[in-house]
């Protein structure tokens, strides 16, 4: 089944091919009204204008191959002033950002400032100018997250089976994250595990916050200094779970907050780093090392540091991990950089 475009009306119903066997009902439904507000795809699923099989079901049902879905015409709440293309700016830069890609996988260097998904504020994110940029992509979904303020390397999927692929990946501790991050303080020691249980929770304007609490959830970083002066610690932060705001949460909690962290960070701190142009979360995942999900060849992708989170490091006194002024690197697949990960990991 080629997944139905919004803009067709009516109602209509759809049969499951084997592509889509296994996905969750939202997650397909979402897919078919790109363009639609979350909140209204969910109310359809609850007020039972969607339905399976000809009877009611729950967002989280798990499509099966055969299953006969009908689509109510959501597109008719679609406000025509929204404008989900990207400029002329952005669609460069993307375009530009590739680090790998072939018929299963996209692979980008998403810059700072850019959410994920449109959304607060935004009428569109970097998923949705990607699906824009591309319109022949008939499949393309995120396969993780990175937050708006970090850059680096995120994976998007071609193919529903190389998403459900990596997601299992993902789940099984089998992706191997590195990021680059400056904290607050000079680290003592060589490389070591934070692991703090982390719970969700809600701040004083209703923003998403992660606590560390013994209750929470098991969550656990590994942290390696690259370059440490009596003021900053230049850091290589490897998540080992994949909780929400982990690595500046789990910095924070050993008192040496990520610099330019405007939530759980240091304001004195980062207001004085504002003065050497530091302007954003310091924070930018530089690798990833996989195994792709069809021909299980390792692959391993890098990123850069940004010229501006060079620039605040050179002027902090930091050097890269090989004790010299930091140089810009190729990006792309060959050399894992981080395969010297400290024994304390």
């Amino acid at each position: 089944m080629a997944t139905p475009r919004p803009n067709n009306p009516g109602v209509r119903t759809v049969r499951i091919d084997a592509e889509h066997d296994g996905q969750r009902l939202d997650n397909f439904l979402l897919a078919c009204f790109r363009q639609v507000p979350k909140a209204r795809v969910y109310r359809s699923v609850r007020s039972g204008e969607v339905r399976v099989n000809k009877g009611r079901a729950r967002q989280g049902y798990r499509l099966r191959e055969g299953d006969m879905v009908r689509l109510p015409p959501l597109t008719q709440n679609i406000s025509p002033a929204r404008n989900t293309t990207p400029g002329a700016d952005l669609t460069r830069v993307l375009s530009d950002a590739v680090l790998f890609e072939d018929d299963q996988l996209l692979v980008i260097n998403k810059p700072s400032g850019l959410a994920v998904h449109g959304g607060s504020g935004q009428s569109h994110g970097l998923i949705e100018s990607m699906r824009a940029i591309r319109p022949q992509q008939k499949f393309l979904e995120l396969v993780h997250r990175l937050d708006r303020e970090t850059s680096g390397v995120l994976m998007l999927a071609k193919r529903r089976a190389a998403l459900v692929g990596l997601h299992a990946a993902l789940r099984d501790g089998e992706v191997d994250k590195r990021y680059l991050t400056m904290l607050k303080g000079q680290w003592r020691g060589g490389g070591r595990r934070v692991d703090h249980a982390l719970r969700r929770s809600a701040g004083r304007k209703g923003e998403r916050m992660m606590l560390v609490d013994a209750a929470g959830r098991p969550s656990s970083t590994a942290f390696t200094p690259i370059s440490t002066t009596t003021m900053v610690s230049l850091m290589r932060a490897r998540p080992h779970t994949g909780r929400t705001h982990q690595i500046r949460v789990h910095a924070g909690a050993v008192q040496m907050p990520v610099a330019g962290d405007d939530r759980y960070g240091d304001r004195e701190f980062n207001r004085e780093l504002r003065k050497v142009g530091l302007n954003r979360l310091f924070l930018h995942a530089s690798s990833l090392k996989f195994r792709h999900p069809s021909t299980e060849e390792t692959i391993q992708v890098q990123a850069p540091l940004p010229d501006d989170l060079v620039r605040v490091a050179e002027q902090m006194g930091l050097t890269d991990a090989d004790g010299r002024a930091f140089g810009r690197q190729q990006s792309g697949t060959a050399g894992h950089p981080d395969s010297n990960e400290g024994a304390n990991e």
